[in-house]
């Protein structure tokens, strides 16, 4: 039987409000050279693109990526993963087996669209 999921700390509608999360479209994805576990992705949100390091090269090809609209939290603390700066934070599932998927809306929707 499977574990029962631990509670997490509940937050408030008014902090919800302030992540900023959104559909971003993966215009181009590249393995970081050195590494065995990062891709280098670039996202048209419409208004602005935007790069993002991601540790998903286990679970993806950076071909596979390229042209998949996901969804992705912009207004996380930039930091520096491997020498890059990651300026957005890509959303994906991880089930008890280790499988990963990113987050994709289940319609095409316009880049930038807000969720929330």
């Amino acid at each position: 039987m499977a574990e029962e999921a631990k509670p997490t700390e509940e937050i408030t509608f008014d902090y919800f409000t302030k992540l900023d999360l959104r559909v971003g479209k993966i215009i181009e994805a590249t393995a970081v050279a050195e590494s065995k576990k990062l891709i280098k992705i670039t996202v048209d949100f419409g208004a602005e693109k935007r790069q993002c390091i991601a540790g998903l090269l286990k679970y993806y090809k950076p071909e596979e990526l390229a042209g998949k609209k996901c969804v992705f939290l912009l207004n996380l603390q930039r930091r520096m993963i491997a020498g890059l700066e990651s300026q957005a934070m890509i959303l994906a599932a991880e089930d008890e087996a280790g499988n990963v998927s990113v987050l994709q809306p289940e319609k095409d929707i316009v880049e930038g669209s807000k969720i929330g």
